[in-house]
C-alpha cells in the first residue's frame, strides 16, 4: 500500500481508503460481513477510513466505528462530515457555528473517539458566511477534537474564498477537498478545483473513482439484476448509455495485459494525478477490498495512460 501526504500536512493516508456511503448502517450489508470488510481493510493498510453523519442517520458511524476501535487509535485516519439535515429541526443543517459545533459532539459519540482526523463541510452553505464557518472549523483543531478539516463538492471559487478568510485572520485552511473524480467524472476536477488546491497545499480524497461501478465492467452486457444500477435509478441513468459501455469495454485489453481488473486499472488512473492523496472505495463483499486494494500498489506509464485517453476521448 502506498501512503500519501494529505496535500502538505505532515499525516498520510492510504492510497485506497474505505468509505462507509452506500454499504453500511442502512442494512445494505449484513453486520457481520460490514466487520470483516473493515478488518480485512485494516490488514491490508488500508488506514484512512470515510464516513459522514448523514450516511444512514448516524449508523455508519456507530457500525464502522465500533469495529475500528479494536485498532490502536494512532494507526487510524478517521473522517466524517457535516452539512446535511438530520432532523426536521431547522437549525440541525449546515454549516452554522451552531451546528457545527452540536453536530462534531454527536459524531465523536458515535465513533466513539476523542477526536476526528479530518472532518469535511459535505457541501458548500448558502445560508451561512464562510467565515463563521471557517471559524468554526478553526475553533474545532484549537480544541483538538478535529486535526485537519476539508471541503467536499465545494468549487474553486468557494475553496478560494475560504482559503482568503483563513490568510486574513490568521486561521487553520483546509488541507483537503472531497469531489467526485474517475475517469467519467473529470472536467470540473482538472480545470476548476486542483488549480486552486495544487497551489494551496490541499490534497484531494475522491469518491466514486469507479463511477458507481460502471468502470468495473460489470455493465459490459447490460444490468444484473442484483446490481447496484438496478436498485438505484439515479446511477443507472448518470452513468450508464452505449458509449460509455462501449468505452468501458474497449479499457478490457489495457487492464488484461497489465495483468490487473478494470477496477485496479480505473483506481490506478486516478491515482496517476498528483493532486489526489487518496481514492475513497466501497464494497460489500470481502473479497472486493483485496481488490481494490492491491490498486495503490499500480502505477501506470505514460504509454498506457495515452492509450487510455484515446479511448475516453473517442
Amino acid at each position: 500500500m502506498q501512503y500519501r501526504r494529505l496535500g502538505d500536512a505532515g499525516m498520510k493516508v492510504s492510497a485506497i481508503s474505505l468509505g462507509g456511503w452506500i454499504n453500511y448502517g442502512e442494512g445494505k450489508v449484513p453486520a457481520d460481513v460490514a466487520r470483516q470488510i473493515v478488518i480485512r481493510a485494516y490488514e491490508l493498510g488500508i488506514n484512512y477510513f470515510d464516513l459522514a453523519d448523514i450516511y444512514g442517520r448516524g449508523e455508519a458511524e456507530k457500525q464502522m466505528g465500533g469495529v475500528l476501535k479494536q485498532f490502536p487509535r494512532h494507526t487510524l485516519v478517521i473522517a466524517t462530515k457535516v452539512f446535511w439535515p438530520m432532523s426536521d429541526d431547522v437549525n440541525d443543517r449546515g454549516l452554522s457555528r451552531k451546528h457545527i459545533f452540536e453536530s462534531i459532539e454527536r459524531s465523536l459519540a458515535r465513533l466513539g473517539t476523542d477526536y476526528v482526523d479530518i472532518y469535511f463541510c459535505h457541501r458548500p452553505d448558502p445560508d451561512t458566511p464562510v467565515e463563521e464557518t471557517v471559524r468554526a472549523m478553526h475553533d474545532l483543531v484549537t480544541q483538538g477534537k478535529v486535526l485537519y478539516w476539508g471541503t467536499s463538492e465545494w468549487s474553486g471559487a468557494q475553496i478560494g474564498e475560504a482559503l482568503a478568510v483563513c490568510e486574513k485572520y490568521g486561521l487553520q485552511k483546509p488541507k483537503t477537498e472531497q469531489p467526485q473524480y474517475s475517469m467519467l467524472v473529470r472536467e470540473r476536477v482538472e480545470t476548476d478545483v486542483l488549480p486552486v488546491t495544487a497551489t494551496n497545499g490541499m490534497g484531494l480524497v475522491v469518491w466514486s473513482p469507479m463511477a458507481g461501478g460502471m468502470l468495473t465492467g460489470k455493465y459490459d452486457d447490460g444490468v444484473p439484476e442484483d446490481s447496484r444500477f438496478a436498485r438505484e435509478d439515479w446511477a443507472r441513468d448518470r452513468y450508464l448509455n452505449d458509449n460509455t459501455a462501449a468505452q468501458i469495454r474497449r479499457l478490457k485489453p489495457i487492464a488484461d495485459a497489465l495483468g490487473i481488473t478494470r477496477s485496479q486499472l480505473a483506481l490506478a488512473w486516478v491515482l496517476r494525478q498528483p493532486g489526489v492523496s487518496s481514492a475513497i472505495t466501497g464494497a460489500t463483499k470481502v473479497h472486493q477490498v483485496d481488490e481494490t486494494a492491491a490498486a495503490g500498489d499500480v502505477t501506470l506509464g505514460e504509454d498506457t495512460i495515452r492509450e487510455i485517453e484515446t479511448i475516453l476521448n473517442s
